[in-house]
């Protein structure tokens, strides 16, 4: 019997319903955060969020250096480790999830540095 069809199936169902549950979920505790709020005397319009552009810069560097290492990986498996003959090609993984890794680290640590300059330059303003 095969059992792939049943999986496919399966999958097929349980899926858009997790998917709505989630969507259900999200919205329905924060309607319920709101009301919350409002049974405080807090006003919700007040306490928007505020954006994060240092969050999002992290992001960006992080999904940059990896796609960069992920890129680097595949550009030396092909090249400088491509096998001779007939060989399994599978012994190259270690490179792509190091790659991966060093490079999203990169990634992250020039995040750092930009946030530590610019808060360096905000405090000599707030000293002068």
């Amino acid at each position: 019997m095969d059992r792939t069809g049943e999986l496919g199936v399966m999958a097929g169902i349980i899926i858009p319903i997790a998917l709505f549950t989630m969507i259900f979920g999200i919205v329905y505790l924060a309607k319920r955060e709101r009301m919350a709020m409002i049974e405080r005397g807090m006003d919700p319009r007040r306490y928007k969020r505020q954006s994060a552009p240092f969050e999002t810069l992290k992001a960006g560097l992080l999904l940059i250096g990896a796609g960069f290492g992920l890129f680097l990986a595949f550009c030396l498996d092909n090249t400088a480790f491509k096998h001779v003959g007939d060989f399994d090609r599978d012994d190259n993984v270690a490179i792509y999830f190091a790659l991966i890794a060093i490079f999203g680290g990169i990634g992250l640590f020039l995040s750092y540095l930009i946030e530590k300059r610019h808060n360096d330059k905000e405090d000599q303003k707030k000293g002068e």
